[in-house]
């Protein structure tokens, strides 16, 4: 019997369509049926490795079929896999490693030095598979297991004890401050605010797992989405189409061309970015003597970063009809709402407007619901479809997770306020928030101000610290080739976008912004750039 579990989904899909191609990675294709045999093989290697319920193991690659096929012999097993960010660096993996409590992880062999290092400081690790890659690096221990030879030695038989809907997944996100966190969700929990149990138009329950494999009756339409499967986007742009039995292309690096050409070949109908670091230098890249063959694209997706108004406007020039959704959430809530972009209706005010899914609410500072239309900013909140809490982290966990009036809440800590019609507005993270003189600014409206000046390509915002107001504004921006700007032209263009006391007071000029894998500014490696450089005049 099907359940509300995530496993149990994908094998409904499998099961219904199993000739069906289900995923093309860096020239590699599977179909259901492939990828139901090689993850049964793979999960049944880690159960003669003693991974069994509950047990955690790490998946630490570049998006590929590999990646995928870990993360359903995972949740077959009932065990936990957990996400790692392949650019982090030893610190922040020893904190990782230590706080995830891994027993087994698979690993792309150009990371074997970083995990080799780290070997001996992790007492519950105890199992390595290596991905080749043509890297040449060496096994980072002496009975470290090569993938394929795992995939050989295990069964193709799906013979596994019953799942259950409350069995766990876990989601380590690195958000834009402090150390990465282990968001805990239940699999109902997680399939209803993630995975596809909310229909996003109507906002009705899946009431049924049956009801899921049958949505893809109809035929199959082939996702790409740009991020890397470590970031919680596109994990779930993954898992909630393979459960209607959907086609997606991922690829290992972003490039621009890249995209295009993924589209062009593999006739992709959707792709999904994250904000104006992907669709900005995507959009530009296209120029009208490409030559590709776009005609199958009809939609773009943007989720867990800014996508601006001008970046919009220029995709609408490109493709008059394509669909654009803007999308907000977090790793703690799910997906919070979204909305549909017209060509004539992209303007915004500092984050996107959505109508809201779910149990979404938003709170004043005294957990009272923000009344529409009132201008009151409060913070975003939701009950019902919410994780356990985070692991490891009891303390992190009470700060986010509360109960009002008898109902259990997560608060992650994005700012917004209600429209008259009951829409959200969202404004902001709340640890990025730059409060100059007692007025709050929110970077993302200043961001989106400056992205769209002719001269930069990217740009950043952060609190400077200043004498007289605590803080002020600082922009950090990457220029186009051969383009110049200083802080009073930057100052004179913004003046007609935000209000004045939002207004850059320092400006910053490096070759490139840095960025999570993700897509989502780096603000720890933006506050460095305000401590260490002077400000460009």
């Amino acid at each position: 019997m099907v359940q509300f579990n995530l496993a149990d989904l994908f094998e409904a899909a499998v099961d219904a369509y199993p000739e069906r191609e289900y995923l093309i990675a860096n020239g590699v294709r599977r179909t259901y049926a492939e990828m139901e045999a090689r993850a049964n093989r793979l999960a049944h290697h880690l159960s003669d490795a003693g991974v069994g319920p509950g047990d955690h193991v790490g998946i630490y690659a570049y998006n590929s079929v590999e990646w995928v096929e870990t993360a359903w012999a995972v949740f077959k097993l009932r065990a936990i896999w957990i996400n790692i960010n392949y650019r982090y660096v030893e610190e922040e993996l020893r904190y990782l490693f230590g706080n995830a409590d891994l027993k087994a992880l698979v690993l792309q062999r150009e990371f074997a030095p970083r995990v080799a290092a780290l070997f001996d400081e992790l007492p519950t690790l105890h199992h390595l598979v290596v991905i080749e890659d043509g890297s040449g690096e060496e096994n980072p221990t002496t009975d470290s297991v090569l993938y394929e030879d795992a995939m050989a030695g295990g069964s193709p038989l799906r013979d596994f004890a019953p799942r259950s809907e409350e069995d766990l997944y876990i989601l380590y996100t690195g958000g834009t401050t402090g150390m990465p966190k282990g968001v805990v969700w239940q699999h109902r929990d997680v399939f209803y605010a993630l995975g596809g149990g909310v229909d996003p138009t109507t906002n009705t329950r899946v009431l049924d797992p049956s009801e899921m494999v049958g949505k893809g009756a109809g035929g199959v339409i082939t996702h790409l989405p740009i991020a890397p499967l470590m970031h919680g986007a596109t994990q779930w742009a993954v898992m909630g189409r393979s459960f209607v039995g959907d086609r997606i292309v991922l690829m290992d690096k972003f490039n621009p061309d890249d995209v295009w050409t993924l589209i062009q070949n593999e006739k992709v109908n959707s792709v999904m970015v994250t904000g104006d670091a992907m669709a900005k230098p995507l959009i530009e890249s296209l120029s009208d003597d490409s030559g590709y063959d776009l005609s199958s694209l009809f939609a773009v997706v943007s989720s867990a970063a800014l996508f601006s108004a001008p970046v919009k406007d220029e995709f609408f020039k490109r493709f008059p009809d394509l669909f654009i959704t803007d999308a907000i959430g977090s790793s703690e809530s799910g997906n919070n709402g979204m909305t549909m972009i017209s060509k004539d209706n992209t303007a915004m005010k500092s984050g996107p407007t959505v109508s809201i899914l779910g149990d979404t609410v938003v709170f004043d500072e005294d957990l009272i619901p923000v009344v529409p239309g009132s201008g009151v900013i409060g913070k975003i909140a939701r009950s019902g479809d919410i994780p356990v809490g985070y692991y490891n982290d009891p303390v992190k966990t009470a700060e986010v997770f509360f109960e009002v009036e008898g109902t259990r809440y997560v608060m992650p800590g994005d700012f917004a306020t209600i429209e008259t019609d009951g829409s959200v507005t969202l404004l902001g993270r709340g640890s990025v928030v730059i409060n100059s003189g007692g007025e709050k600014i929110f970077p993302e409206e200043v961001e989106s101000a400056v992205r769209s000046h002719p001269d930069v390509f990217d740009a950043i915002v952060v609190g400077a610290p200043d004498e007289r107001w605590g803080q002020t504004v600082a922009a950090i921006v990457a220029l186009r080739e051969e383009h110049s700007l200083n802080l009073a032209a930057l100052q004179d263009y913004c003046r007609n976008k935000v209000a004045g006391y939002k207004l850059p007071r320092r400006l910053f000029v490096v070759d490139t912004i840095q960025r999570s894998p993700s897509g989502k500014p780096d603000y720890r490696w933006a506050t460095t750039i305000v401590e260490t450089l002077e400000p460009h005049v």
